[in-house]
């Protein structure tokens, strides 16, 4: 995509995959290209005010700010202790579709994030599709899934979200896709460092909480979706991970919170 790479197409960017990249034997570049106290908010494509939102969106859309500003508070005190200035991404709140600086996307997409333009872009329908065609629910999954956008922007900053795109050009379908695994696990591990620290700080989590991450996690994973859609699973077509990855990363992040961990440190046994 022009002008930048894009990371982490969440839950909407999945199910999509589930019911055509699977199908296809296609990848998941292929489908785009073809398709903080305070946040800044942009209007998007075909852009809606607030007042036009329905009563849902209006709540997800203030959900979504809540989220992301609380993401914001943790990793600015994190960036601090390493010596480093964090800045926040932009939240970007679309319906039907939205132009980035890596190119024009639909709400089937979901969320994701762009490296172009440091924007997380999230269509407000996308909570609803997550609960009507996996079965994901609960305030805490959809924080993990923002969070886990907003670990897309923390590997940017980092040098970290760079580096691997570039050898990923470099590399074969296959081995590109591995490199994506090990990006999005990263990124689901970075969702549960938040989490971590967002519940030292404010004791955020409540009974339950956890485990509704977790089974978002397991749902999310490239042999769940895979079999849901097509009845079998091919491993060298993964790019987010199976679901046994996910919620070792997402439960590994909430449990440590530390940064000096990494997917790019391991084999791939051990991922």
């Amino acid at each position: 995509m022009s002008g930048g790479t894009v990371a982490g197409l969440g839950l909407g960017g999945i199910l999509l995959i589930a019911a055509i990249t699977f199908l296809s034997g296609g990848n998941i570049g292929d489908v785009i290209n073809n398709v903080g106290q305070q946040i800044q908010v942009q209007e998007a494509t075909n852009p809606q005010t607030e007042a036009s939102f329905t009563e849902e969106e209006q709540e997800l859309a203030k959900f979504s700010r809540q989220v992301l500003a609380a993401t914001e508070d943790v990793w600015t005190e994190v960036f601090q202790k390493m010596g480093r200035e964090y800045t926040p991404p932009t939240l970007v709140l679309f319906t039907s579709s939205v132009n980035s600086a890596c190119g024009t996307a639909s709400s089937a997409v979901g969320p994701f994030y762009c490296s172009g333009d440091q924007k997380l872009y999230i269509d407000l329908s996308f909570f609803t599709t997550m609960k009507s065609q996996i079965g994901a629910d609960g305030d805490f999954s959809y924080a993990y899934v923002i969070a886990h956008e907003v670990g897309h922007h923390v590997e940017n900053l980092l040098g970290i979200l760079g580096k691997a795109h570039q050898q990923m050009n470099q590399m074969n379908k296959v081995n590109a896709n591995k490199m994506s695994v090990r990006l999005e696990l990263l990124a689901d591990y970075y969702a549960g460092v938040w989490a971590h620290y967002d519940n030292k700080k404010y004791s955020s989590l409540e009974e339950g909480d956890v485990e509704e991450a977790i089974d978002c996690a397991q749902k999310i994973g490239d042999n769940y979706l895979q079999k849901k859609a097509q009845g079998y699973v091919q491993p060298e077509s993964f790019t987010h991970g199976t679901s046994a990855q996910r919620m070792k990363w997402l439960k590994l992040g909430i449990q440590t919170g530390n940064m000096n961990v990494t997917t790019f440190g391991v084999s791939e046994s051990e991922l």
